[in-house]
């Protein structure tokens, strides 16, 4: 095997923004910005716009789509269009 090859796996923070949960895993990817953790030890951050704290299938707050209605006004809007002539 080649030595030096992938990447350094190691403790990174992920912060989520729109719910501003952080949260500590292991990741290959790397931030010059830095932050202390509960444990005391200082670890890279990484800043994501949504996370699994605040996407909406994870959290429940989906909106569901009313397709029936959608189908509904489709086919009265082009209740006439293209039939025989």
């Amino acid at each position: 095997m080649k030595s030096d090859i992938h990447p350094k796996y190691e403790a990174v923070v992920f912060n989520d923004l729109a719910s501003g949960v952080k949260f500590l895993t292991k990741s290959t990817v790397s931030s010059k910005k830095t932050i202390e953790w509960e444990d005391g030890n200082t670890y890279p951050v990484i800043d994501v716009e949504i996370s699994s704290e605040s996407h909406p299938f994870y959290t429940g707050k989906q909106r569901i789509m009313d397709s029936a209605g959608r189908v509904e006004r489709f086919n009265a809007r082009f209740k006439g269009f293209g039939g025989a002539k």
